[in-house]
């Protein structure tokens, strides 16, 4: 099973439908390296995103880049309150990301590390109450048959948080969780609330976010 925006510590895999692209300006300490060989007329396989600039480094090739794109507001996959008060959470924000992609001498890729940023917000379209949240998460894919996405081995580390002015964080979602190439959760830590929402079907995880949005 795999879960949406939020189906691991923090979020994304899945994406939600982009309006604009354009050129991320944030930096992140903990990028790879920059390659330094020279451009790369080998196929690669997967072919890497159109953002991607690729170079050859040592024996193999890397592809790296960054963009920023904004979204919503769209269906957060979240259901607050039951039958007619039920209400389908929206969220809609900034996502900054940087990508960066390892190929093997083959061209087949071996490993992927996405440095996410968000700075968003949910609301409730019913009420217009909304809670800014911001999501820092490093998602990384080992794939054990390089060049196939199938075989890939996904671990998220990272943090997001919900917060209300006055009253304070509404929920905390950080730690580390791992999913093996079948969709199989194989590790978490940390507290989960999204993991427990979307992986475990506890809808109760989320109480404390939907009553501060006035939707519980």
């Amino acid at each position: 099973m795999r879960i949406p925006r939020f189906r691991t510590i923090i979020g994304l895999i899945s994406a939600p439908a982009i309006l604009a692209v354009g050129l991320a300006t944030f930096t992140l300490a903990s990028a790879a390296p920059a390659a330094a060989g020279q451009p790369v007329t080998q196929t690669l396989t997967p072919p890497p995103p159109s953002f991607e600039t690729c170079k050859t480094a040592g024996n193999g090739f890397i592809c790296e880049g960054a963009r920023t794109m904004t979204y919503g507001p769209d269906d957060a996959g979240i259901t607050c309150g039951t039958g007619a008060g039920a209400v389908d959470i929206l969220d809609q924000g900034t996502h900054n990301q940087h990508a960066i992609r390892f190929y093997n001498p083959a061209g087949n890729l071996t490993r992927r590390v996405i440095y996410d940023q968000y700075f968003s917000q949910f609301s409730n379209p019913l009420t217009g109450a909304a809670i800014p949240y911001t999501q820092h998460n490093t998602t990384t894919d080992i794939l054990a048959a390089p060049g196939d996405f199938t075989s890939a081995t996904e671990t998220t580390t990272g943090q997001t948080n919900f917060t209300v002015p006055h009253l304070g964080a509404v929920l905390l979602n950080a730690g580390k969780v791992m999913f093996g190439a079948d969709g199989t959760l194989e590790f978490s830590a940390g507290p989960q609330g999204f993991l427990d929402y979307f992986y475990n079907g506890n809808t109760a995880a989320l109480d404390e976010l939907c009553t501060a949005l006035g939707a519980s």
